[in-house]
């Protein structure tokens, strides 16, 4: 189908203006040119710092990112927006709450809510244009290094903690993307560095994942840990974890630009669910299978898998040792169908102090028969006598 001439101008005007009636903040739009840091990404990938992430070394996604045309051959423009997801309501990611999510991750997915916005962006821009074009759309999903897009889209810088810094809107942002097969006018790129000599981000990681050269080592990022690491988390990071559940803001939170510049946003997308207004690590330990389905359904949480949540929430436990998580830690450990749950409420439970969690740890041992949960108990029981003895 050939499309009709549309000036291209007044055409990104128009769709500005409906990215932003549709409840994105932020909205810019840039080439399909191969991204201009891809060594950095690169150099990342071969020091082994992605961790598990395995998906994104492979061959494939390298080539896709290398190129967005890989995506979409077609590919002439590429509309780049920004979602503001702090909550007017903070409920789990306030800093007083028991267990903490990040703030993205309190309301409904983003990948659901975003990728409708986008769809119905694409629908307005068929209409403008005359009729259906070739387009993909992304969410945090594709292969594609949407940081870098959105600098070279006007939409911030990429600060010292990774994350796009807005200079008026600071960093709560979720992106999203739309490869378009139509010519927009690209935006300037964003080409100050408004960091300047501030550490702050990397002084206050409590696991020193943030590193010289605006990349982290997600081995050892409290939001790897929680959410995309899928086995036992690294006895060190535990504790640095403190009361993050899933996800962590510390290094947004403590960023100048976002002090003084972040705003809640009132869109309902991105408020509190009721069972993340102030939720608890024992909230999270007692959950099964069903509860979970339904107190987390369309929420970004379920990306953890109910193990891995409790797996969390045990860790937070250890770390707060609230008297009231105690018998939720003890019901892990003795009856939780993931070994994973039950080696990490050991753990747990080795933090508290008195001889309930230890005569409890000992009882398990004894019944315990997956070797890596005996493991757990065992080194549970030797720190719980070195403390005693101590």
């Amino acid at each position: 189908m050939i499309l009709p001439q549309v000036d291209a101008k007044a055409l990104t005007a128009r769709v500005k203006a409906e990215a932003r009636r549709l409840g994105f903040d932020l909205v810019g739009v840039t080439t399909p040119d191969p991204p201009p840091h891809l060594e950095v990404y690169q150099a990342w990938l071969a020091a082994g710092r992605h961790g598990a992430m395995a998906y994104l070394a492979s061959q494939r996604a390298r080539e896709r990112r290398a190129d967005p045309r890989q995506l979409l051959p077609e590919c002439r423009s590429i509309l780049v927006l920004g979602a503001n997801y702090l909550p007017a309501r903070p409920g789990a990611a306030a800093p007083d709450s028991p267990l903490r999510v990040a703030a993205y991750a309190l309301g409904e997915d983003y990948h659901e809510v975003l990728i409708e916005r986008l769809k119905a962006l694409v629908t307005f821009l068929e209409g403008e244009v005359g009729g259906p074009f070739p387009h993909r759309l992304y969410t945090d999903t594709g292969p594609i290094l949407e940081r870098e897009l959105a600098q070279r889209a006007g939409l911030g810088w990429i600060g010292k903690n990774t994350c796009l810094i807005n200079p008026q809107h600071g960093s709560y942002f979720l992106l999203a993307e739309a490869l378009l097969g139509i010519d927009l006018v690209p935006d300037e790129p964003f080409a100050a560095d408004r960091c300047g000599t501030c550490t702050r981000c990397i002084e206050a990681c409590p696991t020193q994942c943030i590193l010289p050269d605006r990349t982290l080592d997600a081995r050892r990022c409290i939001s790897y840990l929680t959410i995309e690491l899928r086995g036992p988390i690294p006895e060190d990071l535990r504790a640095p974890m403190g009361e993050w559940g899933f996800g962590c803001d510390i290094c947004q939170e403590i960023c100048p630009w976002n002090r003084r510049f972040a705003r809640p946003t009132a869109d309902p997308a991105f408020q509190p669910r009721p069972f993340l207004t102030r939720p608890r690590p024992r909230d999270f330990l007692e959950l099964d299978t069903e509860g979970y389905q339904q107190a987390l359904r369309r929420s970004p949480l379920k990306r953890a898998k109910r193990a891995g949540l409790a797996r969390n929430a045990a860790v937070v436990a250890g770390n707060r040792q609230d008297p009231e998580d105690l018998a939720a830690l003890l019901d892990a450990l003795r009856s939780d169908p993931e070994p994973l749950v039950r080696a990490h409420a050991a753990w747990a439970l080795a933090q508290y102090p008195g001889t309930e969690a230890r005569q409890a740890l000992e009882q398990a041992l004894e019944a315990e028969a997956d070797p890596e949960v005996r493991a757990e108990i065992e080194a549970a029981l030797s720190r719980a006598t070195g403390s005693a003895s101590g």
